[in-house]
Parts: structure tokens; C-alpha cells; sequence
């Protein structure tokens, strides 16, 4: 997916769970979930996790750090980036888990994101802060969030007298509230930049705030590069007429969008159904339909007719992948008529995994990939089309000043 290699993958790294001898995960499933690494850190106590140090690529300032995360990555350039963005508690990390091949079965394995517990959802906190990066066997880079408008993220950045503790904008003293959605948006922007795969993650089926969050990432996207751009190109010195090149220089003028796949998670009985998806992917389909996310040469779109009446007969409209996760009672739930929770977490995991979707401008390392991260992080940060977004958020009143 993110191009040729010119590196043995199997040269670098294998996995990432945690520094050998202080991991706090289990065995490596692989990118399909069988079978162990041999390589793998040694499991320790649950007590241990809260020693680990963070990996965190996003820090609790905002700022973007590749210090911790470098080591674990190669000069491999056949690698992909799967993000995922969404509300508290709608089951990002354990989407995540699953696409890693974490097996939850295994007894004292530990997963490589740990999931909300009943303590801290009793507490009203989260359990992931800024951008928590993991790697597969396979070297599929998985990027675990912190969820978006999210009241205990606004209470750990809120003062006293309700500005912000973090520095969102470059030089610009906001509301906590601003600070917030700035942050939505701005992690939208940031994983639609540097990942191949974004999974956007709603609560049930009619929460629509990520579609509006994803709307305006399109929006505000525009001026920040791939990852690959910033990169010179090493090939154009030494062989100009390989058909690497060629690919290279076809994508150069493109700006570049992650794939989205929208999913709403934790349905009930009577949102798990054949109408409702069908409802909700057409839904999908119009609200969409101008967007960057929506591209024919993408593996992640359907093509289906548009309803006789709103366009030509045989005009066709581009589809963003949609999956349905019923909530995971349902498993236990002898009158389920329709998926279960199980089964609809592999039917996704699969479906991502063998997704077919644009490369970056051009081939681009592991390591280069990180770096060039966070440069795009500091434009995104000085973005002046985000900046102005924001004057027109305070002039609005709808926040504090």
C-alpha cells in the first residue's frame, strides 16, 4: 500500500508493545492474528503499566515528539498508517487492539491499548492522551487517539479562570473550549495527513458529530502536505526513467487525504439492521459527496446507482466505506437476529487490512515518515487557515474570550 520496498522489513523491528523488559502487552498476533513473534518482550504484571514511559507522539503540551517511537522503527518503505479519531468510550482503542491481532482470549496477556476501564469511566476520564503509536509484525503503524470533544479532556486544560493550559495556536491565548474543538480539528487534520487509513468512530447511529468534524477537516486540510513531500526524493539521481519515478511524479501535483472508513459502534437490536445501513450509506454518500474523502481510484469506495429522481439514471455516486458494530451485550444475547460484535470487529479488521488505497506523493522510510510528521505537525499548529477559522469561532460568541 505505501509503495515498493528497498529494505528487508524483516531487518528492522519486529513489534512494538513497550522497550524489551518493560512491555505491559502480550504476544504478537501478526498482521492476521496468528501465531507469536519470538522476538517479543516479556509480559509483566498489570501494575507495571502505569511505570511504563510514554510513547506518545502527541505530548500533554501539544507538542509532537518523535524521540521515544524512532528506535522501533526501519528504513522499511513497505509499511501502512491506520489512525483512528472518535468520542470517549466509543471503543477506538478496542478497535485498535483488534486490527493489531491481540488475542483477549489468552489468559495474562495484556493488550497493546489498553481499553477503558469501569474505574475510570466511573471517574469520567479517558485512557489515552495525545496519539499512542503501535507496530505489527507486518509493520502496519497503528495510531490510537485521544478522544475528541471530550469534557475530561476540557477539564485537564481548563484554569480557573477558563482559558486554556495548552498553547493550541502559536502565540494565541483561547478559551478552554475553543482549545478543544481547535484540538479536534487539528488531530482530524494531522491523521487525514499522515495516515493511509483513518477510521472515524461514531457513538451509535445517529450521533453525526464526527461527520461534521471530518467535514470541516476537509475544509481546513488544504495547504498541508503528505509526509513523503518534504522529502527529497533520492531516485530522480540515480534512475529517472524507472517506473517508480514515473508513479512518484504522477502523484506529485495531488493533495493528499487519508481513506476514511466510517464506523458506528455500539448499536442496538433495532439499529443492526439491513435498512439501517443502507439509510446510513446514503446518508453518507450526500453528505460526502464534495469532499476530498471521496475519490473513484480509492479501494475504499463502492459505486452505487443514485435514486431515480436526484440525478441522471445512470449517474453514479461514490460510497466512503461503512461498517456497523452492534454493542458487544449483543453477543451474549440469545434473540440476536443480525451481526454480532465478534463477528463485525473481523469483518472490519479484514476489510482494512486488505484495503487498496492511494500511496503518498512518493516512496518514503518508516523513519522518514515519523520526521516528516512532525514537521507537518508545526505547519498544522501555524496553519492560517485554521487561525482564521478560529477569529471567526470568537467573533461568533459561540465561545469565551
Amino acid at each position: 500500500m505505501a509503495g515498493s520496498s528497498s529494505s528487508n522489513p524483516s531487518s528492522g523491528p519486529k513489534i512494538l508493545l513497550a522497550k524489551p523488559g518493560l512491555v505491559s502487552g502480550g504476544a504478537v498476533g501478526g498482521k492476521f492474528g496468528r501465531g507469536e513473534d519470538e522476538t517479543a518482550p516479556h509480559v509483566h504484571p498489570h501494575p507495571l503499566r502505569s511505570r511504563l514511559p510514554s510513547l506518545n507522539l502527541l505530548s500533554d503540551s501539544w507538542d509532537f515528539h518523535i524521540d521515544r517511537f524512532l528506535p522501533f522503527l526501519s528504513e522499511n518503505t513497505e509499511f501502512t498508517v491506520v489512525g483512528v479519531i472518535g468520542v470517549p468510550g466509543v471503543g477506538k482503542s478496542t478497535i485498535m487492539n483488534e486490527l493489531y491481532g491481540f488475542d483477549a482470549t489468552s489468559p495474562g496477556m495484556l493488550p497493546p491499548f489498553p481499553t477503558l476501564s469501569e474505574d475510570t469511566r466511573a471517574q469520567a476520564k479517558h485512557c489515552t492522551s495525545g496519539i499512542e503509536p503501535r507496530i505489527s509484525a507486518q509493520r502496519l503503524l497503528l495510531l490510537d487517539t485521544q478522544p475528541v470533544f471530550s469534557s475530561s479532556v476540557l477539564a485537564e486544560i481548563m484554569r480557573p479562570d477558563g482559558s486554556s493550559t495548552i498553547p493550541v495556536l502559536s502565540g494565541e491565548s483561547l478559551s478552554a473550549e475553543l482549545a478543544l474543538e481547535l484540538m479536534s480539528i487539528q488531530l482530524g487534520v494531522l491523521l487525514a495527513s499522515i495516515c493511509h487509513v483513518l477510521l472515524v468512530v461514531s457513538d451509535g447511529v445517529h450521533d453525526n458529530k464526527m461527520w461534521r468534524l471530518m467535514s470541516m477537516v476537509d475544509l481546513l486540510k488544504h495547504g498541508i502536505p503528505d509526509p513523503s513531500s518534504l522529502t527529497a526524493s533520492n531516485s530522480q539521481s540515480s534512475n529517472l526513467g524507472s517506473e517508480k519515478d514515473k508513479k512518484d511524479k504522477a502523484n506529485e501535483g495531488e493533495e493528499y487525504m487519508a481513506t476514511p472508513v466510517f464506523v458506528h459502534a455500539k448499536l442496538q437490536d433495532q439499529n443492526c439492521t439491513p435498512h439501517t445501513y443502507e439509510q446510513l450509506r446514503k446518508a453518507l454518500a450526500q453528505y460526502f459527496s464534495a469532499s476530498s474523502f471521496v475519490r473513484e481510484k480509492c479501494g475504499n469506495v463502492t459505486k452505487e446507482p443514485v435514486e431515480p429522481g436526484t440525478q441522471s439514471s445512470d449517474a453514479l455516486s461514490t460510497v466512503p466505506k461503512l461498517f456497523l458494530i452492534p454493542s458487544k451485550s449483543r453477543d451474549d444475547s440469545p434473540n440476536a437476529q443480525y451481526e454480532s460484535y465478534s463477528s463485525a470487529l473481523w469483518k472490519l479488521r479484514d476489510e482494512v487490512l486488505s484495503m487498496n488505497c492511494p500511496s503518498f506523493a512518493r516512496t518514503v522510510s518508516e523513519r522518514d515518515w515519523l520526521k516528516n510528521s512532525a514537521k507537518i505537525w508545526e505547519l498544522i499548529k501555524s496553519s492560517p487557515i485554521i487561525s482564521e477559522y478560529s477569529r471567526m469561532l470568537q467573533s461568533s460568541g459561540m465561545f469565551r474570550k
